[in-house]
C-alpha cells in the first residue's frame, strides 16, 4: 500500500488552522506551534504547502471562534483544514451539550473551507492541562475526568462525520512525568511536545492533502 507521505501531488497548498491557544501555541516562538511544525513535516516530505493562515487565540471557546470566522474572509479552497477546539469551554464550566452543537457547527464549517472534501479536515483532541504545573492548583483528577467527557463529544462527531481524528490527549498526560513538555508558564505545551503532536498527526494530513 502506497504511502500517502510519499505521494505529495502537484501544486500549491493552502492551509487553515483553526482553534485556540493549543493552536496558535501560547508562550512558544512561532517556529514551535505544532501547526507550523506539521507544514515543515510535509515539507521535507515534498509538499508545497504554505505556512498555515491561523485564526486561533489564546482563551477562545467555540463561540469566540465562531464569531472570529465570522470576521475573516476565508475562502473554500484550503487543502487542508484542521481543528482543536474545547478547552476553555470545559475552563469556563460550559456545559457539554453547548459544546456538541457548537463543535459540530464548526466541524461543517471546517469542510466548507475545505472546500466542502471532508477527507482534507483533521481534527485534534483536547490535552490535558490537569496534569500541568498549572493544574496542580485546581483538581487534576476532576479536569482529566471532564476533559474526557468532551473529547469524548468531538470525537463522536468527528468520526460520525467520516474525519480524520487526532488524539493527542495520551501524550499531553506524559507531562506529569516529563516537564520539558511544558512550556515556561507551566501550563501550555512546549515546542517538544508540539512536535509529537505534528508527527502524529503527519500521515492524516498526507492523506488529506493527496486526496483528489
Amino acid at each position: 500500500m502506497t504511502d500517502p507521505c510519499d505521494a505529495p501531488p502537484d501544486g500549491e497548498l493552502r492551509f487553515l488552522a483553526l482553534g485556540d491557544s493549543y493552536t496558535i501555541g501560547q508562550s512558544v516562538p512561532e517556529a514551535d506551534r505544532w501547526v507550523v511544525q506539521l507544514a515543515e513535516l510535509l515539507r521535507e516530505r515534498g509538499f508545497d504547502i504554505d505556512n498555515p493562515e491561523i485564526v486561533a487565540q489564546t482563551g477562545w471557546t467555540t463561540r469566540d471562534l465562531a464569531k472570529a470566522i465570522e470576521s475573516h474572509d476565508l475562502q473554500a479552497d484550503y487543502q487542508l483544514v484542521s481543528l482543536l477546539i474545547g478547552v476553555n469551554n470545559q475552563y469556563r464550566g460550559q456545559s457539554e451539550s453547548d459544546y456538541a452543537g457548537d463543535f459540530a457547527e464548526l466541524l461543517d464549517q471546517a469542510i466548507t473551507f475545505a472546500g466542502g472534501n471532508k477527507d482534507r479536515v483533521i481534527v485534534l483532541s483536547i490535552p490535558d492541562w490537569g496534569v500541568t504545573p498549572y493544574g496542580a492548583n485546581f483538581n487534576p483528577a476532576v479536569v482529566s475526568e471532564e476533559i474526557n467527557g468532551f473529547n469524548a463529544i468531538n470525537r463522536r462527531i468527528t468520526e460520525e462525520a467520516g474525519i480524520a481524528y487526532i488524539d493527542v490527549t495520551p501524550i499531553s498526560r506524559e507531562a506529569v512525568d516529563n516537564p520539558a513538555l511544558i512550556a515556561d508558564d507551566s501550563l501550555h505545551p512546549s515546542g517538544v511536545m508540539y512536535g509529537e503532536w505534528a508527527k502524529l498527526a503527519l500521515p492524516a494530513a498526507c492523506a488529506a492533502l493527496s486526496r483528489e
